[in-house]
């Protein structure tokens, strides 16, 4: 996925991305998980193809961890 190659589109945050028809670009969301693909057909979100292109708008994020505020006193967030 050479983003100075026709067509390549740079992927962000990690250069190894790994690969999942969940977020290429041939890929459309249907029900349950299923991904209609341009060019393989029906796949599930897991499966991976030598055609895959990334498609950044497609990632979805992981949730940041909630951050533990317990060990900290009152008097520490105060000026």
């Amino acid at each position: 996925m050479d983003p100075n190659e026709p067509g390549g589109v740079s992927m962000l945050f990690r250069k190894k991305i790994e690969r999942s028809c969940g977020y290429c670009l041939y890929g459309s969301h249907m029900e349950n998980g299923v991904i209609l693909c341009v060019k393989k057909g029906f796949r599930s979100e897991e499966s991976q193809c030598r055609r895959f292109k990334y498609d950044p708008c497609k990632r979805i994020p992981k949730k940041a961890k909630a951050l533990d505020f317990s060990k900290y006193d009152k008097e520490d967030f105060s000026l």
